[in-house]
């Protein structure tokens, strides 16, 4: 059965705006309000074998994040959930390594990525559209925090990302209506600046128009994203730039490993601890302060 991820999410409008509340937690269960479990780039296949590197790394984070002694306020998995070009296979075996998440009552998010198909996610998934057209979107609430979930999806197996004018617009009445605390925006694709030139190429199309409506826009303290298959720490106009490791293959073995990341709200900002399934990788156990502007 696939599993149902608005089963215990509440969904209201606002201006116009589907806003994705926090799931309700298990009973009886504790939670930390200050810490979001960041994954990405699960690249989950249908005919990966049980014990294989992809399904594997998968299961044990989710094995980790259960054995936690307080459930984290958000899991994000921030795109590219499918292997290649999200045939449905991929995703009935993607929801089914993720059920123990939603058995348990931990609060879980999903973004688009360019190896995903919108349509066959939504079938699968049991999803539907959100508030801006042929996009993905939501806005978690959190005690400290408001996180906003974008869909850079421009097309499946299109290396690019692209927001649209329409969804960074909906992005904008939503951030000027939320100022009251720090907003933390989630998207597949890397932003084609602020970072390493080498990947601007397949990051973000329109990063420039995203971040002219973000960089006076004073709440707004980080961007966070997978999509290169690394794990990099930038700042563009005040804005932290997270590149998360992904938690599937990476793309130089020499440098990377792959793992997840916890974010840890703190009264100065964040601090994120990398997590590597190598545990003796250098990146591993890793806490990178970050200070708010």
């Amino acid at each position: 059965m696939p599993v149902h991820l608005t089963s215990r999410r509440q969904f209201i409008t606002q201006l116009g705006a589907a806003m994705a509340l926090s799931q309700l937690p298990a009973a009886g269960a504790e939670v930390d309000e200050g810490l979001i479990a960041i994954l990405n780039d699960t690249h989950i296949g249908a005919q990966q074998a049980a014990d294989a590197a992809i399904p594997a790394n998968l299961r044990s984070t989710i094995e980790w994040l259960l054995a936690l002694p307080k459930r984290p306020a958000a899991v994000i998995i921030n795109g590219d959930l499918a292997l290649k070009d999200g045939r449905r296979g991929d995703y009935e075996r993607f929801a089914k390594l993720i059920a123990p998440l939603q058995a348990a009552g931990l609060p879980l998010h999903l973004t688009m990525g360019n190896h995903d198909d919108r349509a066959v996610f939504y079938d699968v998934m049991k999803e539907s559209s959100s508030a801006v057209e042929s996009k993905f979107v939501s806005m978690v609430e959190l005690p400290g925090v408001n996180l906003f979930l974008l869909d850079s999806l421009k097309a499946t197996m299109v290396t690019q990302g692209l927001l649209g004018p329409a969804q960074i617009d909906w992005l904008v009445k939503l951030l000027n209506t939320h100022a009251d605390k720090p907003a933390l925006l989630f998207a597949h694709h890397n932003p084609r600046l602020g970072g390493e030139p080498l990947h601007f190429p397949g990051g973000l199309e329109d990063s420039e128009p995203l971040w002219r409506a973000l960089s006076t826009r004073k709440h707004v303290k980080a961007y966070i994203h997978g999509h290169i298959h690394h794990r990099n720490f930038f700042e563009h106009e005040g804005i932290h730039i997270l590149n998360t490791p992904a938690t599937s293959y990476v793309a130089d073995k020499k440098t990377s490993t792959t793992g997840w990341t916890m974010l840890r709200l703190t009264a100065e900002g964040a601090e994120a601890t990398t997590h590597a399934h190598q545990a003796d990788h250098a990146w591993n156990g890793v806490k990178v302060p970050l200070r708010w502007r």
